[in-house]
């Protein structure tokens, strides 16, 4: 075989000579295929795997830890909740529709494989700047993907974020995140065992869409890569709703040994990630396999993504009960193999063999590298860049609005507005929160979810913006009274064999490791996204979070607006926040830089603790993280239809209004409370000032009694609400 073969498939030189003597002979064309997408970064994780296993991943809650389809928590009463998230970046960069749907598709088929019920859809999303024709058509067809998909399939999507900035220009980010409800004996894993056992593909028939999806997300997006949008694959989400139906039908009535999502590398994937989960071989008849075009090679079959298919092992003399249920659903099911007891993947056409390579070579045997990393020289050149005595270049008020006006920080109603977050009639806090809240049907408890990194802290300090991006998330399922209880993850970093690159890799996974530590959020699963850069940047270092937390009574949720006039404006944590990495100092100074602290993680911990006793106690009436924009911004958000005037104990305007950080809460309580909430405050050694009054027309700070912030509640309502908008029109 000739090298430019192996190579066009993604394989290195070393790496194709390592199959060879795996396999004691030369592979086939077939076979070469199929090693390189079992090998690919995508469905191996060769770079990352050292990494990922310093993250906490054990927690008395969890019932299945990284390794499966999702991760799954025990939230009482016999319930559980599955949850994951996903990147589908290359493919929205040049087919944002389909590359957005399909990974809502995706990831959706990933919470019902495991036996749960979805619930909810969250979409973190990067995008350069609008003023770019281009990002403004990647946003307009992710965005309505994400609710063509969602919406169709009858799945609210109740939440994520929203950034934009010069480092995601051409490499849009699309993560997705989804979480579902189980009872814990339903829990379904995706292994086939007991040879003899029929190996079934249900749902839709398999096309050529898609093929070698899982190498075109393990290179860099380069100007040649428009022309591989057949990598990309299309998504039908009323089939998807149908095979979510019998897929669950079938798991509840105890017919499956094992069930497996086709996502990336389809068939090839499923069947070896199935075996070598079971400790069998499969034996694949791709004759069998029913397909929607003529002609196709077994390279095809193989190798295919098409969407809706999912690879079930049900038990022996089943069949029959399977096809039953997905007829009656209206879909297709077809037994093409076995389970074998050789420890092979075995492809079979017109009765010969045309692959059989062992299980383990794919799976277990896969290559694992442990790049080289190295502090890349503009850490320093950013920590030496001096903030202090920086003012304000124009009044406060201007200055509020035109950071309300920014698109990062400006209401993301332009875009949610397009998703149907209140389908399935459960949604209590919809999109626009610091968390989104979901009732479970049949008690009185809400899960609580979030997505949140901050891309350009990452970038500064990668330790501290992985430790953050956890951090800010467990703040935000606090705000809404929930206990955190676990994370997922999706890591989008550039090219890992940068030494550059893989340091911001190393050194984010370890803040996320120790932040997770510290507030005691297990990492069930996630995804890691490499190679996200174009021949003129790689993107900025995202270390995306999505966190689940549980409410125990619903009725009890914390809502981040003021609810009334005449409340009292407490600020929780420090007066001033920091300039660095702050989005005033982007939008005003077009300037990133300065020094970012270390995170005093355990005070971090026992402030949001703190949060948690007030509101079990019902002593808040509202409650909001002081994030992007700094203080300003947040009383803004909360007070957009009440108003607000409060007194700051600071002295720099700049860093007391604008400045941001960890730590920081805005939060209101019926002035009968005050008492016993600055008690409970000492108390706990939290450093609580009442700063203000809810009401009034206008948003009134003063530092120490003087003046220096009024603005029209109005203005700013019209300046936040509308932004988006505006642009995108």
């Amino acid at each position: 075989m000739k090298p430019e073969v192996w190579r066009g498939m993604g394989l290195a030189d070393d790496e194709y000579a390592r199959i060879t003597a795996r396999l004691g002979r030369e592979p086939n064309y077939l076979e070469v295929g199929i090693f390189s997408v079992m090998w690919s970064e995508h469905c191996s994780y060769k770079t990352s795997k050292p990494v990922l296993r310093k993250f906490p991943t054990a927690g008395p809650r969890v019932l299945q830890g990284p390794g499966e389809n999702a991760g799954i928590l025990d939230i009482g009463d016999g319930l559980a909740l599955a949850f994951k998230m996903e990147s589908h970046n290359h493919p929205s960069a040049i087919e944002p529709y389909q590359g957005a749907a399909t990974g809502v598709g995706g990831i959706l088929r990933d919470i019902f494989t495991m036996g749960a019920r979805p619930v909810a859809v969250l979409d973190a999303l990067r995008f350069g700047p609008l003023t770019e024709e281009k990002n403004k058509l990647l946003l307009r067809g992710v965005t309505q993907g994400i609710g063509g998909y969602g919406n169709s399939i009858g799945i609210p999507t109740v939440g994520g974020d929203v950034y934009f900035d010069p480092a995601f220009s051409g490499n849009p980010l699309v993560n997705v995140m989804a979480a579902g409800i189980l009872r814990r004996e339903d829990i379904a894993r995706g292994a086939a065992r007991g040879a003899g056992n029929p190996v079934m593909i249900v749902g839709a028939r398999t096309g050529r869409d898609g093929i070698h999806g899982a190498t075109f997300a393990s290179v860099e997006l380069t100007a040649e890569s428009e022309s591989r949008r057949s990598a990309v694959q299309v998504g039908d989400p009323f089939m998807e709703k149908l095979l979510l139906e019998a897929c669950l039908e079938l798991i509840q009535a105890g017919v499956l040994i094992g069930i497996q999502d086709m996502g990336a590398a389809g068939l090839t994937c499923s069947a070896a990630e199935m075996a070598g989960r079971g400790g069998s071989g499969v034996e694949i008849n791709v004759d069998l396999v029913p397909r929607r075009e003529t002609g196709m090679t077994p390279y095809e079959v193989m190798l295919s993504e098409s969407q809706e298919r999912m690879l079930v092992v049900p038990r022996a003399g089943r069949e029959a009960q399977v096809e039953e249920v997905l007829t009656r659903w209206g879909l297709e099911a077809a037994t093409i193999g076995r389970v074998t007891e050789d420890g092979l993947l075995r492809v079979t056409e017109q009765g010969r063999t045309v692959a059989a390579i062992p299980v383990a070579a794919l799976t277990d045997e896969a290559p694992v590298y442990r790049r080289q990393a190295a502090e890349p020289a503009y850490i320093a050149e950013l920590r030496a860049v001096d903030l202090r005595g920086r003012q304000l270049r124009q009044p406060a008020a201007a200055t509020l609005l035109a950071l309300l006006a920014n698109p990062t920080i400006a209401s993301k109603a332009w875009i949610y507005r397009q998703y149907d977050h209140q389908v399935g009639t459960n949604t209590a806090v919809p999109p626009g929160g610091d968390a989104a809240v979901v009732r479970v049907r049949g008690g009185r408890r809400g899960v609580a979810l979030t997505t949140d990194c901050n891309s350009r802290l990452t970038y500064m300090d990668p330790f501290y913006g992985g430790a953050w991006a956890v951090a800010e998330a467990a703040q935000n399922i606090a705000c809404v009274g929930a206990l955190p209880l676990g994370v997922t993850d999706c890591l989008n970093f550039g090219n890992p064999e940068n030494p550059e690159i893989f340091w911001q890799f190393e050194q984010a996974c370890a803040g996320v490791a120790a932040a997770c530590a510290a507030f005691g959020t297990p990492v069930t699963g996630g995804n890691v996204s490499f190679y996200n850069e174009t021949p003129e940047r790689a993107i900025y270092p995202t270390p995306m979070i999505g966190m689940v937390g549980l409410l125990e009574n619903i009725c009890s949720l914390c809502p981040a607006a003021f609810p009334l006039a005449g409340e009292k404006v407490f600020l929780l944590g420090p007066a001033e926040g920091l300039l660095a990495g702050s989005e005033y100092m982007s939008q005003f100074e077009g300037l990133v830089g300065g020094v970012l602290p270390p995170l005093d993680l355990p005070a971090l911990k026992k402030r949001l603790d703190f949060v948690l006793a007030a509101q079990e106690k019902r002593l808040l009436t509202a409650a909001h993280d002081i994030a992007e924009g700094g203080f300003a911004v947040a009383l803004t958000e909360m007070a957009v239809r009440t108003g607000a005037t409060v007194d700051l104990p600071a002295d720099d305007i700049l860093a007391a209004l604008f400045g941001e950080g960890p730590g920081r809460y805005i939060l209101t309580a019926a002035p009968e409370a005050e008492r016993e909430l600055t008690a409970l405050a000492a108390a706990w050694e939290q450093p609580l000032a009442c700063v203000g009054v809810t009401g009034g027309e206008t948003l009134t700070v003063a530092l120490r009694g003087a003046p220096v912030l009024a603005a029209e509640r109005k203005r700013c309502r019209a300046a936040y609400e509308n932004a988006l908008g505006n642009l995108m029109h």
